[in-house]
């Protein structure tokens, strides 16, 4: 493997390439879930749907025995930001806003996303916030395809998008002490990335750099608490969160996100790589 630094894991064309496979399971996984959804659905049948996708599809689920948590998915509902626990007894309701972060293994390369969706008829603000976390997260991904193609972009000028995409949308909270990371053959590795702060700064953007980008923004303060369950986290002031999340790779033609089915091209455009891929799980 290529490498730019001790702590950054560098992957080849075709090492990305197997990372888009467990992208696409990844992909597959959300999608049948964001169909389940309804009131009166639980978590955990939510869980079983999600599992079930990634087995059938010859991959392990990345986050079931990651540290000892229980599941196949984190299910955060309202006031839980992320690492909710799917539970048969957590029933969605008409008007939650639920958050769905799914990961899955395969041939050793991991693929890692998340969706923040609406349980029935929800408050237009809710589905508002969503909508911006989303927008953020999709200037984060152009801002290191930009970077990397100019050859002078550095990490932070990923978390200078996201931060300046939710402060100008309104008044949103953004969490702190969470973020994005890199991702290869390992769920999480370096570098840590961070949804706020001053650009240029951090490593370089170069080809071959596997990232995970996801805001996390709130309706209320950015200040969190984690359960004494020692996964679920939670705002302080119990304002409602929202949560997204793709796995992106740079190459040196363009950048490839390889958890969306389109590898980010509605959103992206002539920024997405021109490498030609089958987009089938094997």
């Amino acid at each position: 493997m290529r490498r730019q630094q001790p702590d950054i894991q560098m992957k080849t064309p075709e090492q990305i390439e197997l990372m888009r496979g467990a992208g696409l399971v990844v992909a597959a996984a959300l999608q049948a879930m964001r169909e389940a959804v309804a009131p009166g659905v639980s978590t955990a049948d939510l869980d079983a749907v999600a599992e079930k996708v990634i087995r059938d599809a010859g991959a392990v689920p990345s986050f079931k025995g990651y540290m000892g948590f229980p599941a196949s998915i984190c299910a955060s509902v309202n006031e839980q930001v992320v690492h909710g626990i799917p539970a048969p007894d957590q029933v969605l309701r008409e008007g939650d806003l639920l958050s769905l972060d799914c990961g899955a293994i395969l041939h050793g390369w991991h693929g890692d996303a998340a969706i923040t969706v609406g349980v029935g008829e929800v408050d237009p603000s809710l589905l508002t916030m969503a909508a911006v976390a989303e927008d953020a997260m999709w200037a984060g991904i152009a801002a290191a395809a930009r970077g990397a193609a100019g050859g002078r972009g550095r990490l932070t000028d990923i978390s200078y998008s996201v931060e300046k995409t939710v402060r100008k949308a309104g008044r949103y909270g953004i969490v702190e002490g969470y973020g994005g990371h890199g991702i290869g053959t390992e769920m999480h590795q370096d570098p840590h990335v961070l949804n706020h702060g001053k650009p240029g700064k951090g490593p370089r953007l170069v080809a071959g750099m596997a990232l995970a980008i996801e805001p996390m923004i709130t309706k209320g303060s950015p200040r969190t608490l984690e359960l004494d369950d020692g996964w679920t986290v939670i705002t302080r002031d119990r304002s409602i969160a929202a949560h997204v999340e793709h796995t992106m790779a740079l190459l040196d033609d363009g950048v490839w996100v390889t958890t969306a089915p389109d590898g980010g091209r509605a959103r992206l455009g002539d920024l997405v790589t021109s490498r030609q891929s089958a987009d089938v799980i094997n």
